[in-house]
């Protein structure tokens, strides 16, 4: 039996020994040195101490601890040694596979899966993210009452008119669970709702989006903050920002854009976190541009890119790799401060090759104003020339053709009934003349 205090939360601070199991045959989206980088950047992210990390090679999976017992006792002696109080094993461990291991290590152990949901529950911060995070840990949890706790193989007393032997209480559990899970999802389908309706007032404005997606740590929300002068949390941790948030920013041509900074992606995410989390990249689908940015000195970019382009086909923005996108992407090489000069020559050859390249730092400010221009030259790249004749003394009109549009003449139009008139020929957007017809209505 599994003492109660090895059950317990997981808490900063706490000194961990993280595995990464290389299984024979098993493909995966990354190489097992990077897989561990990675799961020791997951585990300080939360505040947890590495004390150790290794890899261990799997031949062939034991159904009932993933591992070997010789691997087994090679884990226990290295949290002896390191005086590890958790385990991290990265990669998805069965709810009989966790309990064993907790039983023979007598420590608390915790997958990829749960590592995760550790960090999007102390992460999140909206209403929204924390209704998410509470209904990917029960879907996790929900499997895991097999962990039989000593209370959970105890019976309640039947009632009715059979009486019966009545229902245990991890059926009690479970029960309660299910009920706590469809609870969640009706207020998240609200959620959804108001979300929706945010998005459709946005449409109506209309006022262009643009959204940062990326791998987790890739820098989406020092661009952020960059770009807008907020506050976003920006560290150099994964998952630093979890929650979508959106500001207003100004753009060459572009009088007001909305741009948003997205939950970052991450290799095999767990699939309670795909569900849970599908609702934070809808103001993806919703974009007019999408920044993709990349953590150029990461030297599996690559392979992170990739990534992001495998969740993007899934929200159906585009169809796959070399395909051509349902929107305009363009792709930020981010972190350009931390690139040797015989790299950030070789990179910038391949960018000043591709019009969708730009190579930034958002740390610094290197290639922002060049960013803006682009966005501002995209956003605005349908506009079309109208010749307007309005009135001289109309001066909020006038003036909001100058602020909406690209004013390219001005000239005196003659006499009106009511005054001078004044011509107009201006570059619009099919949205921004949209607006300025509603002016006149």
């Amino acid at each position: 039996m599994v003492d109660d205090d090895i059950a317990g939360e997981v808490t900063r601070g706490a000194r961990a020994l993280v595995v990464c199991p290389d299984i024979r045959g098993q493909r995966q989206s990354q190489d097992p040195e990077s897989r561990l980088e990675e799961a020791k950047g997951l585990a300080q992210a939360i505040g947890i101490v590495v004390a150790e990390a290794f890899i261990l090679p799997v031949r062939d999976v034991r159904p009932g601890t993933l591992f070997g017992e010789g691997q087994i006792e090679r884990i226990d002696s290295a949290c002896n040694l390191n005086e590890a109080e958790l385990v991290i094993v990265d990669g998805a461990l069965s709810a009989i596979q966790q309990r064993n291991l907790e039983e023979k290590l007598k420590r608390k152990v915790i997958d990829r899966t749960g590592l995760i949901l550790e960090i999007f529950g102390e992460r999140a911060a909206t209403a929204e993210g924390r209704l998410q995070v509470e209904l990917a840990h029960l879907d996790y949890q929900q499997s895991r009452l097999v962990r039989s706790w000593t209370h959970l193989e105890r019976q309640r007393g039947g009632f009715g008119f059979l009486g019966g032997p009545g229902e245990t209480q991890i059926e009690a559990d479970r029960r309660m669970i299910r009920a706590r899970m469809g609870k969640l999802r009706r207020e998240l389908e609200q959620v959804r709702k108001t979300r929706a309706l945010h998005r459709a007032r946005r449409g109506r404005a209309p006022w262009p989006v643009v959204a940062l997606v990326g791998y987790t740590n890739a820098g989406k929300s020092t661009l952020f903050n960059r770009l807008t002068g907020s506050d976003v949390m920006a560290e150099d941790l994964l998952f630093a920002t979890l929650d979508p948030t959106m500001r207003a920013i100004q753009l060459p041509g572009v009088e007001k854009a909305i741009i948003s900074d997205t939950v970052g992606f991450i290799s095999d995410l767990p699939t309670q976190l795909v569900a849970a989390f599908r609702a934070t990249l809808e103001e993806v689908t919703a974009a007019d541009i999408i920044c993709h940015v990349r953590d150029m000195s990461n030297p599996d970019n690559a392979q992170q890119k990739a990534q992001v382009l495998e969740v993007l086909s899934g929200l159906g923005v585009i169809e796959g790799e070399g395909s051509d996108p349902a929107m305009p992407i363009v792709e930020l090489w981010n972190k350009w401060d931390l690139l040797d000069e015989d790299r950030a020559a070789e990179l910038k050859a391949i960018a000043d090759s591709d019009p969708d390249i730009l190579p930034i730092s958002a740390e610094t400010g290197f290639g922002i104003e060049e960013l803006r221009a682009r966005l501002g030259a995209v956003l605005t790249a349908g506009a079309r020339l109208h010749s307007i004749v309005v009135s001289a003394s109309d001066g909020a009109r006038i003036a909001w053709l100058h602020a909406h549009g690209e004013v390219l003449a001005e000239e005196d139009a003659g006499e009106g009934e009511e005054g001078p008139l004044r011509r107009i020929d201006v570059r619009l957007t099919e949205k921004e003349w949209g607006r300025f017809e509603s002016l006149n209505s």
